[in-house]
């Protein structure tokens, strides 16, 4: 049976480019595993077995810059690990984007002093903001369902 049979007299099946693109996109992201406090342990609980988060995709965590999309920023960035969190950032491939996981990755938390950075968007853009102290995995979750519906609207000529 061929696909002329299974679309009976509808002829021809388009879409566009820029659709098919951030469905493959948003359905094949590798998350650079970035885990700087507390945070990290609701991350990783996000791909267990409870939440499995790699029913959209995202089985592989990779530990290089180099073969990850996303970087989700779990917990408070000091200010010396801001460079390398800058120097990650810069070292990942186009398109790439950034989760801020937590209270302390995203504004600072309770940690309002000069050694901790104050919102890791003083360092590298962000695109989601997950809120919580720690966030549960659910909360990740819909975070990253919140990145795949932001990346579903984009166009191609962003990253141009």
């Amino acid at each position: 049976m061929g696909i002329e049979q299974k679309l009976g007299n509808l002829g021809v099946v388009t879409y566009r480019l820029e659709d098919v693109v951030n469905w493959g996109r948003t359905n094949s992201m590798w998350p650079m595993l970035f885990g700087l406090a507390c945070c990290a342990i609701e991350m990783m609980g996000a791909q267990a077995a409870n939440y499995d988060a790699s029913r959209f995709g995202m089985e592989l965590n990779r530990p290089s810059p180099r073969q990850s999309d996303l970087m989700i920023v779990a917990g408070r960035v000091s200010r010396k690990m801001a460079p390398v969190v800058r120097r990650l950032y810069d070292q990942m491939p186009y398109p790439k984007w950034v989760i801020a996981m937590g209270d302390c990755a995203s504004c600072g938390g309770v940690f309002n002093n000069y050694a901790i950075v104050q919102g890791v968007d003083e360092v590298i853009p962000v695109d989601v903001y997950v809120a919580g102290c720690p966030p549960r995995p659910e909360a990740l979750i819909n975070g990253i369902m919140t990145l795949h519906e932001k990346i579903r609207g984009e166009s191609l000529d962003k990253w141009n």
